[in-house]
């Protein structure tokens, strides 16, 4: 297992305070650089890797320490992760000193608060050596298994970095936590897509799926469902089914659209749209990964689009702290041109009235001025804050299903306004050349999921 310490400083740590800082264990202790130089490892006698310390990064987007940590910290500040392994009792006492150190000499503070210390850290007793980064716990033929225990569980540039690694290697990902933490809106799609899993501790059952909420046991090399000894099927785990925290509503906007690829190009129009209309103000601050560190900026991520491609480009973006906005984007180097695919998710409280009335005027918008493929709406019943806590919730519902021009005149417009279940589309755009945009019921109308199925079957049959 691993245990983190982070240290939140106004100033950035320079080579001298790192320095002073990875003395923290004494002169007896080795280091190493690892990730191409990106992380700096203490090692004990034998060369077992007893800390890890990532490069200090940069955020300048109000926010994200206290949606990760539960900690305000006035931005910008410097972001030092330093990763201990818990194979040695004395490691996480000796992330605790890196960080307390670097907060004596910058200033700042660290989480978890109680975790800083400034004295030297005697390592003595070292199990057998082993090598690599002390940031994967437990690795099978079959999964890669990480435990994690803070309050929120991101997609950081270590996690991304795991994540990328075990698909290389077809292993499964599995993050193993206690049942208090959540996931953030990125880690929860990264965890959803198989063979990945979120793994929960419960005194109860053992272990249980965080969101299918399946019993689990260690079988195989990885954790899989344990069916029932009576009927052979997998069973739910009572933790899961408990009536959760009272929630709010969730407002989800998928968006996808395409562009011609030219110099010209700017992406993240489509997505400032639909943020400034929905909330009101503008994205806050875009990255690779979390914590989001760059302040939005449609010209940076077009030019790091740019310079990954042909490769895609994943993105986390997000919003201001006073109304939680969340997006993840994929663009990809397509031969039809450069695509988007946007799922913008906000999040409101149980009293607050959704802005479904600016969806259709969002809609037409796109239709008219960013290329809209399609843009599917819907709404669910979740927390406000956007994380995922490992209870039942309910699927989102959708409200509205919007299809582009192109799509429109590819299909053929009578027959695409026509659709065989009770829906009335309204043109948007151009008349000559017009988008469609499909209302499906009211919102969390549970019958709207066929009304989808009914429109999404009619148009498809048209190709």
């Amino acid at each position: 297992m691993t245990k983190d310490v982070i240290a939140l400083t106004p100033k950035m740590p320079n080579v001298w305070a790192l320095m002073a800082s990875l003395y923290a264990g004494g002169s007896d202790l080795d280091l190493s650089a690892a990730a191409d130089g990106a992380v700096v490892q203490l090692h004990g006698p034998g060369g077992r890797p007893l800390v890890s310390v990532e490069s200090p990064l940069l955020v300048q987007v109000p926010g994200e320490a206290e949606r990760l940590l539960g900690q305000s910290v006035e931005t910008p500040f410097w972001w030092t992760e330093a990763r201990a392994s818990t194979a040695v009792p004395e490691a996480e006492k000796l992330a605790g000193s890196v960080c307390g150190r670097l907060n004596a000499l910058l200033g700042g503070t660290t989480w978890p608060s109680d975790a800083a210390t400034t004295e030297i850290v005697d390592v003595s007793a070292v199990p057998s050596a082993g090598s690599g980064q002390p940031a994967v716990d437990v690795v099978t033929d079959n999964a890669a298994v990480v435990l994690i225990d803070r309050p929120v569980v991101a997609l950081t540039t270590w996690l991304a970095e795991i994540m990328r690694t075990a698909v290389a290697s077809r292993r499964a990902l599995q993050i193993v936590t206690p049942p208090h933490v959540r996931l953030s809106a990125p880690a929860r799609t990264t965890l959803a897509r198989v063979p990945n899993r979120w793994v929960v501790q419960d005194p109860e059952c053992g272990y249980y799926d965080g969101l299918s909420g399946a019993v689990l046991r260690w079988q195989d090399g990885a954790f899989a469902p344990a069916p029932a000894e009576a009927s052979g099927e997998a069973t739910v785990a009572g933790a899961f089914t408990r009536a959760p925290e009272s929630l709010g509503r969730q407002l989800i906007v998928a968006i996808r659209t395409v562009h011609k690829a030219d110099e010209r190009l700017l992406l993240g129009g489509a997505l400032e749209t639909a943020w400034e209309t929905l909330t009101g103000s503008a994205p806050a601050g875009w990255g690779t990964a979390e914590p989001v560190n760059l302040p939005w900026s449609p010209r940076q991520l077009t030019d790091l689009a740019r310079e990954r491609a042909p490769e895609p480009s994943h993105l986390v973006v997000v919003g201001s702290p006073d109304r939680p906005a969340m997006a993840t984007v994929r663009v990809t180097r397509t031969t039809k041109g450069v695509e988007e695919e946007v799922i913008l998710t906000v999040g409101y409280g149980a009293d607050e009235e959704l802005p479904l009335d600016r969806i259709q005027p969002l809609a037409e918008t796109l239709v008219k001025s960013h290329a809209l493929k399609t843009m599917l709406t819907s709404v669910r019943r979740a927390r406000p804050d956007l994380t995922t806590t490992p209870r039942l919730e309910g699927p989102p519902i959708p409200y509205s299903f919007t299809l582009g021009s192109e799509d429109v005149h590819a299909i053929g417009f009578d027959h695409a306004r026509r659709p065989p279940v009770e829906v009335r589309p309204t043109g948007l755009g151009a008349p000559a050349r017009p988008g469609l945009h499909f209302p499906l019921g009211e919102a969390e109308d549970p019958e709207a999921w066929g009304r989808l199925r009914g429109v999404t079957a009619h148009l498809r049959a048209a190709r």
